[in-house]
């Protein structure tokens, strides 16, 4: 990212592909929309129809539409001020504005933020192979029905093969957009989730079996609007990609074409969240879980519907292995910058380059089995930094303006994301310590 003094320009990846190759690349506009498309699908999915039960489908569709366009604009606000600087990284713009003390603020959130969703994917992964407990109640995993409870089907075995196996080899790749097909394997294994999640719906509709749905909030059952804001941790995260802007429009082959690969990709996601929200929520209703998963686990009576349940938990879980490097890639680069601010660029640095992606995953992979369930943390990040990096932080560089390029009317649109950013993180984090 952002390095001092004459390296500011320098991007998050340099061109180290021509250093190789003498032909020339650039990444294509398809593959940017499947990376950012990729790190925004990601564990919020599970949880978008646990919002639908909180809100009722209609509000639940309005604030879909309106978090995507939320997201728009502060990638708008972000790439205004990207080619006026001299800075091509987030913490660039951040250091520009407010120094220092910005870049290391944006730094900090990015940590925490990324950090965190690695270690919930793992979390996830193990509870899909290897089962968890909640209380009384076991749930197995798909390792120990298909070959009964063994060391190796232990989640802290099943997991390290996958970290060892599947997620070494990925991370260890340098260039974001080499990861343009795994990426697009990804969306494939959502699109997956969400088409048999709507059919097995639409089934349970056409056997008249489906559940109640309601339109909008019940208060009865939430007990005050207030209860309303706890959704918009998990919404903020569902549509959250500005960290990986950068680094993509680096590689783009065309660097305007990142913002039509922005708004493809919102687009795709608020299809896939309502998809996925009303049709889980038809399937399910008012018994649906936070997980998701753990409902089709429940329902889980006959052949038939075992098979179904464990091709459901599969594709997820491929899924957010292949979602893992997209978001552990800016993770590496914001740490390597906080803590070798002089070095040269972490691409073309071997020996640094692999010895801080293994001690990230060896952390990442320990933290998430000794955590077993850490979904408040979740709705946390998403209520601080996660809406700290969509909004707060773009609509603070706009109203820095050290270039002088917004408008009145922007102006006044950043405060408003201020205001609504501080807000409801507020409401959602009181309430989720009150309950």
């Amino acid at each position: 990212m952002v390095q001092k003094s004459e390296e500011v320009q320098t991007p998050l990846l340099p061109d180290v592909q021509s250093l190789v190759d003498p032909r020339p690349k650039g990444a294509s506009l398809s593959s940017a929309v499947f990376n950012i498309s990729t790190s925004m699908i990601g564990a919020g999915i599970m949880s978008i129809p646990a919002t639908f039960k909180v809100l009722g489908v209609i509000p639940a569709l309005v604030i879909i539409l309106a978090v995507a366009f939320m997201g728009n604009i502060s990638g708008e606000f972000l790439l205004r001020y990207t080619p006026s600087g001299k800075s091509n990284t987030y913490a660039g713009l951040m250091a520009e504005s407010f120094g220092r003390f910005g870049s290391l603020a944006l730094q900090i959130c990015v940590l925490i933020t990324s950090l965190g969703c690695l270690i919930i994917y793992l979390i996830i992964i193990g509870d899909v192979l290897s089962g968890n407990q909640s209380g009384a109640v076991v749930h197995t995993g798909i390792l120990q029905e298909l070959f009964g409870f063994h060391w190796w089907t232990s989640r802290v075995y099943a997991v390290l093969f996958t970290v060892i196996f599947v997620m070494l080899p990925l991370v260890l790749l340098r260039r974001i957009d080499s990861l343009r097909y795994t990426s697009a394997l990804s969306i494939l294994l959502a699109l997956m989730f969400v088409i048999i999640c709507s059919l097995m719906a639409l089934y349970a509709l056409w056997e008249g079996k489906s559940e109640t749905v309601r339109l909008g909030p019940d208060f009865s059952i939430q007990g005050s609007v207030f209860s309303l804001f706890t959704t918009i941790p998990i919404f903020m995260t569902a549509f959250g990609y500005q960290i990986n802007v950068h680094p993509i429009r680096a590689e783009l082959r065309d660097p305007s074409d990142i913002r039509l690969a922005i708004r493809i990709s919102l687009a795709i996601c608020a299809i896939f969240y309502f998809t996925i929200g009303l049709f889980g929520y038809l399937l399910f209703g008012d018994s649906i879980m936070a997980d998701i998963l753990v409902n089709f686990d429940q329902h889980a009576h006959t052949t038939t519907s075992v098979v179904v349940n464990d091709i459901v938990r599969l594709s997820y879980a491929f899924h957010l292995m292949l979602v893992f490097p997209i978001i552990n890639y800016p993770l590496r680069a914001n740490l390597d910058e906080l803590l070798f601010p002089s070095k040269p660029v972490l691409a073309t640095d071997t020996a640094r380059f692999l010895w801080l992606t293994c001690a990230l995953l060896v952390i990442t992979y320990v933290i998430a089995i000794a955590i077993p369930d850490i979904w408040y943390c979740f709705q946390f990040l998403g209520s601080t930094t996660v809406l700290c990096l969509t909004l707060v932080f773009p609509a603070l560089i706009l109203l820095r303006d050290i270039h002088e390029k917004s408008s009145t009317q922007d102006r006044i649109v950043a405060v408003l994301l201020l205001l609504l950013a501080a807000g409801s993180s507020v409401i959602a984090i009181s309430c989720n310590l009150y309950s």
